[in-house]
């Protein structure tokens, strides 16, 4: 039938039976025989014939966008088709929790799409855990977890480690200060990522354990909104280094302080896959270019 189809879409057009034939390099006759085996399959009449013109029927006109559709399909199951034999990427998905995705994915999903324009990327967010089970159970081809870990049939790869810092405006008061401790934090307006992550879990450790208690002004689960709202009411917030890109810290008037009690918030962001080797093309393509983005450079 999509023969047919496509000696039909051929006549329409070339408004011609005769120049539709040259084209299709058959026979009038045999081009005429496809248009009628056609309408008889479809049980409808596709053109109105006034001798030699032919002039489309409301259906033929519903027809030929079908034919158009169906060739603009097959066009690109053709191409994919190529594209698998000779071995490109096609559909990888890839999983990570929602702070790894503000942190980690920027870069590597350039990278990967800059090297394989042609690729789909499938993205799945959730927590750790969530991750660690969707790539155990295939849902996932591969994952990015901040944590390490063992898990049987799993391949866990660490990518780099991360710590919290202080961040605030410029113009903040603590950005003169020559030495930071945590004791400057005591009373001091800040925004904490909300309760139950482990971003707080980690940063309600460290205040018990340095005796810090701040003035928690909110309380949000997003990276870009903490750091919009810094400069406007005057907080400072304990972000992830791994976020605080230059662009991000120059962009937005902020600057990023170093407190040595911080390096106890340390975090190993990590790669994770299926080892038994059944990875896609894909999916092996994904785990190289994240080793060249994070670990290229590695002595």
């Amino acid at each position: 039938m999509y023969d047919d189809l496509d000696a039909f879409a051929a006549v329409v057009e070339h408004s011609s039976l005769n120049r539709a034939s040259r084209q299709l390099n058959l026979s009038q006759p045999a081009l005429s025989r496809k248009i009628s085996k056609l309408e008889e399959r479809l049980g409808v009449a596709l053109f109105h014939r006034f001798g030699k013109r032919l002039e489309l029927t409301e259906v033929g006109r519903l027809t030929y966008t079908y034919a158009l559709e169906q060739r603009q399909q097959r066009s690109k199951f053709l191409e994919a088709l190529s594209k698998f034999k000779e071995g490109e990427p096609q559909l990888v998905t890839l999983g990570a929790s929602l702070t790894t995705l503000q942190t980690t994915l920027p870069p590597l999903v350039n990278a990967y799409m800059e090297k394989y324009p042609a690729a789909e990327l499938k993205l799945i967010t959730g927590k750790t855990h969530e991750m660690v089970t969707a790539v155990s159970e295939g849902k996932c081809d591969v994952g990015i977890i901040a944590s390490q870990v063992q898990e049987p049939g799993l391949r866990c790869i660490p990518l780099f480690e991360d710590q919290l810092r202080l961040v605030v405006a410029e113009h903040h008061p603590l950005a003169q200060s020559p030495r930071l401790t945590m004791e400057h934090l005591s009373r001091l307006p800040m925004i904490l990522f909300s309760k139950g992550t482990w971003y707080r879990r980690t940063t309600d450790d460290l205040f018990q354990r340095c005796g810090v208690d701040p003035d928690v002004r909110m309380e949000i689960d997003s990276f870009e909104a903490i750091v919009r709202l810094l400069p406007t009411i005057k907080a400072a917030a304990l972000l992830p280094k791994s976020y605080l890109r230059p662009e991000l810290l120059n962009g937005g008037g902020l600057i990023s302080l170093h407190i040595k009690e911080l390096e106890q918030t340390q975090r190993t962001t990590c790669l994770i896959y299926q080892g038994s080797g059944g990875l896609s093309t894909a999916a092996r393509c994904l785990v190289q270019v994240t080793e060249e983005v994070f670990l290229s450079g590695r002595e």
